[in-house]
């Protein structure tokens, strides 16, 4: 029999690299095609967040060059500030290592595993190091060959060096990898189109197996930059509360929540400690579970001001419409941008913008978060679950569910945190304070695109009606002509003015004098004429009627 001294022998840590080595899938990488895609993804996002953070316009080249067999060689290119030589290979060949986990600021990457996962997959599946080249201006281009020592989670370095001479600032990374390249609706080049859309500040190109693509810069300036905030109180958990007690440099617990908490002042940290029976000048390492869960229990029942919204960075209702004009050429678009609002103390802002008709011929959901378009899991998405629950035909749209007419649905959401549903980052958690949000957003966009569906169907109504008076026009003049005995020409001319007129005064019926929508270049009249339509349109309707009866009168034409 095996004692316990026999499994206490085969106990061991387990790393984070092996973890996701056996795992993969959980980052993405579940099969070849969707391989390709992530490894550009990473590359591409840390690109983004590199320039905009250095206040830079972003200028991405992106290259996919089949070399065999299932195997790719990819390049992607930024011209951003470059990386410190010291960072180089711990940023490449660690997982969970990174400048983003700690901060709560608007940001494309999260945890610290995107990029070096991208070298993970790259040496199980082709066993090639991936290659860097960064550069910070300074006139030195540092390169290195890298793999993960995955039972570490330690970078391998194979080969490093440096060119001096060089004139440009920016990294550059080289893999050689196993995939499939497809394009279609989940592909790198749908995801770098929908970056374009959320990115209209970007300049991307794209040489893929198939030619090259250029999505070029539609918005000369950078977004707004997001700033740092601190935890708020409202979205503490007690082991995050008692962790952070124990690691403040604060003496005083009224300066612990004042100082590692934000929106809270002493007036508030004082009422917290009264209602918790806890003294404002206890240290904070001396507060014992008990008290942080009592403290917990007081902060549920305080009122506190929601945290600040400088942290996040939306696109903007301007942005938005110019990116979905750039890539689709619709021929009606719109955008709203909700206020901010808060989950688990996170603030977060939902913007949406639908377009409509030009060369978009079908149904089209662009689900994106912090700016990053989300391909997969769209049926587990928050975005999905909000889309299906509004009754699009309230609107003049047809469809249940996702609506069935040629129409874009941009959806965008940013936050500090964005609660993804896994680490691959393809889904956001259906938490109902966002689908709320979103479903707002969404409601009152397609209200827009109602009025303009409206519009339009009863200008095309006219426009029939129009088409089958004219139809049968000839032969009405010509038979009005025998009866007269008048000129064909004056018959004609009369005939369709009536028949305008006659439909404007239709069309000013169903309105029930409500203002009308107004189609493209048509001109709204000038003030003082509507007054004299009326007049008008009875004296010509009574012309007709008088060249109707000449048969029977006389000639009174111009009297």
């Amino acid at each position: 029999m095996k004692g316990a001294e026999y499994f206490a022998g085969q106990q061991r840590e387990i790393s984070i690299s092996e973890f996701f080595e056996k795992n993969r899938h959980l980052l993405g990488y579940d099969n070849k095609v969707k391989a390709l895609l992530m490894i550009v993804k990473e590359g591409v996002d840390n690109a983004l967040d590199a320039t905009e953070e250095a206040r830079i316009l972003p200028d991405i080249y992106v290259s996919v060059k089949e070399v065999g067999n299932e195997r790719y060689e990819i390049i992607i290119k930024d011209n951003g500030p470059g990386i410190v030589k010291k960072q180089i290979p711990k940023i490449f060949g660690k997982l969970l290592y990174g400048s983003k986990f700690h901060r709560l600021k608007q940001n494309r990457g999260q945890q610290g595993i995107g990029i070096s996962a991208a070298t993970l997959y790259t040496q199980m599946t082709t066993g090639e190091p991936l290659e860097i080249e960064s550069s910070t201006g300074d006139g030195k281009t540092h390169k290195y060959k890298i793999k993960i020592n995955v039972r570490k989670n330690e970078p391998l370095i194979i080969e490093s060096g440096v060119e001096e001479g060089s004139e440009w600032r920016g990294v550059q990374l080289r893999f050689l990898t196993e995939g499939l390249y497809r394009e279609y609706k989940q592909s790198i080049l749908e995801y770098l189109k929908q970056t374009a859309v959320s990115n209209p500040h970007a300049q991307i190109i794209f040489d893929s197996p198939s030619g090259r693509i250029e999505f070029r810069r539609g918005v000369g300036s950078l977004p707004d930059e997001p700033r740092d905030i601190k935890p708020h109180l409202h979205g503490v958990e007690l082991g995050i509360l008692t962790r952070m007690l124990r690691e403040t440099k604060a003496r005083t617990l009224v300066s612990f929540l004042t100082s590692e908490f934000t929106k809270v002042g002493r007036k508030t940290a004082k009422e917290i400690c009264s209602k918790a029976e806890i003294e404002e000048a206890r240290k904070p390492k001396g507060i014992n579970d008990e008290e942080a869960r009592k403290l917990l229990e007081v902060i549920k029942d305080v009122k506190l001001l929601k945290p600040p919204m400088d942290c996040l960075s939306p696109l903007g209702n301007e942005v938005v419409k110019e990116g979905l004009k750039k890539e689709l050429n619709p021929e009606w678009v719109d955008s709203v941008t909700r206020p901010p609002e808060v989950y688990r103390g996170w603030p977060f802002q939902v913007e949406v913008g639908l377009a409509y008709g030009g060369s978009i011929d079908s149904p089209k959901l662009m689900r994106f978060a912090n700016r990053v378009p989300l391909l997969y899991q769209q049926g587990d998405c928050a975005i999905t679950k909000a889309i299906t629950g509004i009754d699009w035909r309230r609107y003049g749209i047809n469809g249940k569910g996702i609506p069935e007419e040629p129409l874009a649905m941009f959806v965008h959401l940013v936050s500090v945190w964005v609660p993804f549903t896994s680490e691959s980052k393809e889904a956001i958690a259906g938490y109902p304070v966002i689908i709320k949000e979103i479903k707002l957003a969404l409601q009152d966009c397609a209200r827009k695109l109602g009025l303009y569906l409206s519009g339009k169907r009863k200008y095309e109504y006219h426009k029939q009606r129009i088409r089958t008076f004219e139809k049968y026009a000839e032969e009405t003049v010509n038979a009005i002509s025998e009866l007269t005995e008048e000129e064909k020409e004056r018959i004609r001319k009369e005939f369709m003015e009536f028949i305008n007129l006659h439909n404007n005064k239709i069309t000013e019926d169903e309105d029930g004098g409500e203002k009308e929508t107004e189609e493209p270049g048509e001109e709204r009249d000038e003030p003082g004429e509507k007054e004299g339509k009326p007049q008008d349109r009875t004296s010509r309707q009574v012309t007709l009627e008088r060249l109707l009866q000449r048969e029977e009168r006389p000639d009174t034409d111009g009297e």
